[in-house]
């Protein structure tokens, strides 16, 4: 990474557009700082729209990145909102951190858990009752228990994964709880005690406070989240209105080096999991509120118990790594604790994070050919690494007790389908304390700090964050998980050396 004075210059010679914004007329006094809260030093503070600048200034030359917008919070005010690169490659439009409209994907999914939240709140619906009791059709039981509310938030489902969730045009799409009642997801495993990604469930919940609010979902999230908290760009619906559609970004496919539009995509066929639009402004006022437990301004729209349970532990698959809180990813336990949602489109790619304890939170968006997806992992690394930084952890010195080496397979799959053997990890040893992970024909290399974790080493930027795997499970069902991915796990399917 280059200096910060190089990268001024540097900057200039990319296609990277900073359009700042530090005057946004709602904000939110921030919640009484915990004991012990977290406490961010003056200097990084000031100096992180310099860097973030700087990370983005070299992805647009490095990456095949179009677009993207960072909106950082921090003590119930915008720190900044920037927009970098091109909404429209073709035409040579600039992204307007104000004003142009990304795909949050399943980040979208944090507005069906506050939806589905506020209908707990109101007593109509309970957290421990059979889904079924909400629905208008049947999710069938077949061997397996009931799926409760509560299994919703933690992505415990039990379900299998599904494709076909999206479709080219608008020609294609019917009301999502129509396409729910025609593609009802395979239970494949019981409820509440193992977590795999569920855009079904998602979708459930949504469909859920459709039912018991009488209100249509997409119209209900306007009514109780959107217009309440001035998110006046955010919604659900597809296609995009007049007023909305000039202002989206581009999708891009990437050919012979350069980036070519594709048509917008439409996901409201499970809308409920991932079909919003919306701005960077429009994403610091739900994080603004989201910090203040659940209000803005004078707008209280959860109760702050109801913001404490979201953000609150759920369901973890490894013993000793982060899990889902509910509805939000844990990404860091502490020092301090992080929440939050990645989301990913076939074209966008989205991360939203909250650390409470230190009033701090930021959203990314970002659009471009392959190396965008990759891109915003790298940028929101990049921002926790720089504000919470850590050092890695003392290498084990012990006896090495060698963990079941061999390929794994996500527990998160279409099980109607054959496995895709291409996808598995690969795990072999390497010297005395050390593993390779080969995924996807790239390899990367982990040292351990534990009985049975490891800790990466390959492609870390100093301060971290440093990833863990966790290698768990009975001898005959040998798991592992990865600290970043609390959403799936992976388990042993053939033994190697």
């Amino acid at each position: 990474m280059q200096s910060i004075s190089s990268l001024t210059l540097f900057r200039l010679s990319v296609v990277a557009t900073v359009l700042a914004s530090t005057a946004v007329p709602l904000t939110a006094a921030p919640r009484k700082p915990p004991a012990g809260a977290v406490q961010i030093a003056a200097a990084t503070i000031a100096s992180l729209p310099d860097f973030v600048d700087g990370v983005l200034a070299q992805q647009i030359a490095t990456r095949d990145v179009g677009g993207a917008v960072v909106t950082i919070v921090y003590r119930g005010k915008v720190l900044f909102t920037r927009g970098y690169g091109l909404a429209d490659a073709e035409r040579g439009i600039k992204v307007d951190a104000q004003h142009t409209m990304f795909r949050p994907g399943s980040v979208s999914k944090l507005f069906t858990w506050t939806a589905l939240m506020q209908q707990i709140e109101a007593g109509r619906v309970d957290l421990d009752a059979d889904v079924n009791r909400y629905l208008d059709y049947k999710i069938p039981d077949g061997k397996f228990k009931p799926i409760t509310v509560r299994d919703l938030f933690s992505h415990a489902v039990g379900f299998g994964d599904q494709s076909n969730i999206t479709v080219d045009d608008a020609a294609g799409l019917m009301p999502y709880r129509e396409w729910m009642k025609k593609n009802i997801a395979m239970r494949v495993r019981e409820p509440g005690e193992e977590i795999s990604y569920s855009n079904y469930g998602a979708a459930l919940a949504g469909y859920i406070v459709e039912r018991v609010s009488g209100e249509p979902f997409a119209d209900y999230t306007e009514r109780h989240i959107f217009k309440p908290l001035g998110m006046i760009d955010t919604t659900f619906r597809e296609p995009l209105d007049a007023a909305r559609a000039p202002r989206m970004a581009k999708g891009y496919k990437l050919e012979s080096g350069r980036l070519v539009a594709k048509p917008f995509e439409f996901y409201s066929i499970i809308m409920p999991a991932g079909s919003a639009t919306t701005t960077a402004p429009d994403m610091t006022r739900f994080i603004l509120m989201m910090l203040n437990e659940g209000k803005l301004g004078t707008t209280q729209i959860l109760k702050p118990q109801s913001v404490r349970f979201l953000e609150s532990d759920g369901l973890r698959n490894a013993p000793d790594l982060e899990g889902f809180a509910h509805g939000y990813m844990v990404l860091r336990q502490a020092g301090p604790r992080i929440v939050g949602h990645g989301g990913n489109t076939v074209d966008f790619h989205s991360e939203l994070a909250i650390a409470p304890e230190a009033q701090f939170g930021f959203f990314v968006s970002y659009t471009g050919g392959p190396g965008s997806y990759p891109a915003r992992t790298e940028a929101m690394n990049a921002i926790i690494g720089r504000v919470f930084p850590q050092t890695p952890t003392q290498r084990w010195t012990a006896r090495r007790d060698v963990p079941p080496l061999g390929a794994y397979r996500s527990n998160r799959q279409d099980y109607s389908q054959p496995p895709l053997p291409g996808y598995d990890l690969k795990i072999s040893a390497e010297g005395d304390h050390g593993i390779v992970i080969e995924r996807a024909g790239v390899k990367s290399y982990w040292e351990q700090i534990g009985a049975r974790i490891y800790e990466q080493v390959t492609g870390v930027r100093a301060g971290g964050p440093y990833d863990r795997i966790e290698f768990y499970g009975p001898a005959d069902d040998p798991r592992i998980s990865y600290a970043s991915e609390p959403h799936v796990l992976y388990r042993l399917v053939l033994e190697g050396k």
